[in-house]
């Protein structure tokens, strides 16, 4: 027996890259070399005889078609946080125009009611000179 070279277990890219989809194939049709039923990273790996760094480290396309199967692509997960984010948006500039709306209607309020206080010290200060008399209201003949 010759001693093991490192050089030995080294294979192309492509062909690892066609026994991490093949892994990938059997567990998903139940027909897995190790008794793996279900789909995750590590089972690929175990499955095509290699670490699970090595996938996520050189085989990223490998990985996103398992999370793809899990039903957690990272692509998938992104557009539903995107659509999120717009609906987001969306509802912040509605909450934006309210606002502006109120704080128009409050400076509109605050303008009224510095004219009725006006008003009411003017009142108040006629009632208390001693020169002015209050007159009867006339009620209307009828």
């Amino acid at each position: 027996m010759k001693p093991k070279d490192k050089a030995t277990n080294y294979k192309p890219a492509e062909d690892r890259e066609k026994d991490l989809r093949l892994a990938l194939y059997r567990i998903q049709k139940g027909r897995a070399h190790t008794g793996e039923t279900k789909v995750t990273i590590a089972a690929v790996a175990r499955e095509a005889g290699i670490s699970t760094s090595l996938i996520h480290n050189y085989y990223p396309d490998i990985a996103e078609a398992i999370r793809e199967t899990q039903g957690r692509s990272s692509r998938a997960m992104r557009d539903v946080k995107q659509q999120d984010l717009m609906a987001e948006r969306a509802k912040s500039a509605g909450y934006r125009q309210e606002i502006e709306e109120l704080r128009a209607k409050v400076a509109n309020l605050a303008s009224v009611n510095e004219v009725l206080l006006d008003e009411n010290r003017v009142l108040k200060a006629k009632m208390s000179d001693r020169n002015v008399v209050a007159l009867a209201s006339r009620k209307p003949h009828g």
